[in-house]
């Protein structure tokens, strides 16, 4: 009888060895499709091909569909209200999941409508200033903004945008005065930046690396833990003196609906890491000023929450309204 019974065990055993194998199989059974924020060519998009290619050399069909539209909340309700199947990923960044959400009432639960899958990259903002601007370092701005209150002027990417937030903190961490000038995008700020429009802005390394490199604007310092590749002369804001500047800048990630298979986001999750772990793709981020933040979905959960509290208090503070 216990001989019979053994021999029951073992078939069940190699039964649910195939079940589940047979299971796994079942994922992915179609396209997936990875959904984009942003036009093309942003770093939303480079994040969201670099998982796409990687989708496709190990045998799955991959698209990237750029769906454009409230600053992300098109791309983000699309994927919200998607199967939760594991065949629809949003590139989720700073606005969709935390800005927004704090500024106005959007379609979607940013915490309960998506599960995490991993974070992508991180990057930072360089804070430049004109060349005009008479000061060379961090600690000359300030002296310089506060002998001369609201004489000069610093461009953001739009109303609410992470380089508003992120000068409006710095206002309030030095006691300084300056008026915001609001753009749509980083492209037209920049652009008055170097025209002299502008005193100053926040912007991502990569968008101002050829324009300090022919000294139309000059970097004072930069939000990441660590100098960037692009500028190595360049210090962080705790090496010129601002400690609670460090750390601030954009994000993006990879999620999926809710309720979304827990093996689904694995599956994903293991290939996504693959994609930002390659030598390759690590040079090409790199050569953008973009860092791998790579963990595991609770982590992600985690960083995310601590992310909608801090940017959260940083927009209470300084009164930014939804327009």
């Amino acid at each position: 009888m216990l001989r019979a019974c053994g021999r029951c065990g073992l078939l069940l055993a190699a039964l649910l060895v195939l079940s589940d194998s047979g299971h796994a199989q079942t994922y992915p059974t179609q396209t997936i499709k990875i959904v984009v924020p942003t036009a093309p060519g942003g770093v939303a998009d480079i994040v969201g091909r670099m998982l796409a290619r990687r989708l496709t050399e190990v045998g799955t069909t991959a698209v990237v569909e750029n769906r454009t539209g409230g600053g992300g909340i098109a791309a983000a309700e699309f994927v919200a209200r998607a199967d939760p199947d594991g065949h629809t990923v949003l590139v989720g960044f700073l606005p969709t999941h935390v800005i927004i959400p704090h500024l106005q009432k959007v379609p979607y639960d940013p915490e309960k409508d998506f599960a995490p899958v991993t974070m992508a990259v991180t990057s930072s903002n360089l804070l430049v200033v004109n060349a005009a601007v008479p000061v060379e370092s961090l600690a000359d701005l300030i002296a310089y903004a506060k002998a001369n209150p609201r004489k000069l002027t610093y461009a953001s990417q739009g109303h609410g945008s992470s380089g508003q937030i992120v000068a409006e903190q710095f206002k309030r961490d030095t006691g300084i005065d300056l008026v915001h000038v609001p753009y749509r995008g980083a492209a037209p700020a920049m652009q008055d930046l170097i025209a002299g429009h502008v005193s100053l802005t926040f912007v991502s390394p990569a968008i101002a690396a050829p324009h300090v490199a022919t000294e139309k604007v000059r970097a004072l310092a930069i939000s990441s833990e660590l100098r960037s590749p692009l500028f190595r002369e360049v210090p962080t804001m705790s090496e010129a003196g601002l400690p609670q500047l460090q750390g601030w800048g954009p994000w993006f990630g990879f999620f999926v609906p809710g309720r979304t298979p827990r093996a689904a986001i694995d599956w994903l999750h293991t290939h996504a890491r693959a994609a930002f772990t390659a030598p390759d793709n690590v040079q090409r981020l790199e050569q953008q000023s973009l860092v791998p933040m790579l963990g595991s979905p609770e982590e992600t959960a985690a960083f995310i929450a601590d992310e909608a509290k801090r940017w959260g208090n940083a927009i209470r503070r300084a009164d930014i309204q939804a327009q």
